[in-house]
């Protein structure tokens, strides 16, 4: 996809009223500091559109980027920040959670893996979270700059296993470095807005 036009529209906080939009969401998910902001200024050619920062657990809002006037990216709170009071983290997950449920144009979720970990336990509370809400997460193992080749294999082996995902399970090793694993994740995000095109063309 060439990318045109990309504007922040929308911001929710806590207690905010998610918007009914009438374009196609794709979501994305990960703990804090796994690169989920690098992850999407990657996909939309932006250098910091969605900030970026040290400072893990500073994506406090689910925010909805407007891309291209046609779909829109929507960043998910960071998860699993061990300094947040825990009654901020179950406010973060009770978000997280209402926005799964409640969205009707929601049509991928991808779950961010640092590749050089195995998934902890918040990894594997929120991928099942996902599919207890009726979805199927690709999973972006990122960070695969920091690795050598020869261990690719075994740590995507090591995320499938920890995280036990279903065998049709995507996992896209990803580098916001070298941008490795972009075109394949917009090719996946292509198919989801031709799949529901068609589908909405059919009824």
């Amino acid at each position: 996809m060439i990318i045109k036009s990309v504007n922040l529209e929308t911001v929710c906080g806590i207690t905010s009223t998610l918007p009914d939009n009438d374009k196609i969401e794709i979501a994305f998910a990960g703990k804090s500091n796994v690169g989920k902001s690098s992850f999407i200024n990657s996909l939309i050619n932006r250098k910091s559109l969605a900030r970026t920062s040290s400072t893990p657990g500073k994506t406090q809002t689910i925010n909805f980027y407007n891309v291209n006037e046609e779909l829109y990216f929507v960043d998910l709170p960071g998860y699993g920040y061990a300094k947040a009071p825990e009654n901020v983290k179950k406010k973060w997950a009770e978000m997280i959670e209402r926005y799964l449920n409640k969205s009707n144009q929601l049509k991928a979720v991808f779950l961010l893996i640092d590749i050089r970990h195995e998934p902890n336990q918040n990894d594997i509370n929120m991928y099942n979270w996902i599919v207890y809400n009726g979805h199927h997460p690709v999973i972006i193992a990122t960070k695969l700059d920091k690795i050598k080749r020869s261990q690719r294999e075994k740590q995507i082996k090591l995320i499938r296993e920890s995280l036990k995902t279903e065998a049709e399970t995507k996992i896209i090793p990803f580098s916001s470095v070298t941008k490795e694993g972009r075109e394949q994740t917009w090719d996946y995000i292509e198919s989801a807005i031709n799949y529901s095109s068609n589908n909405t063309d059919n009824k």
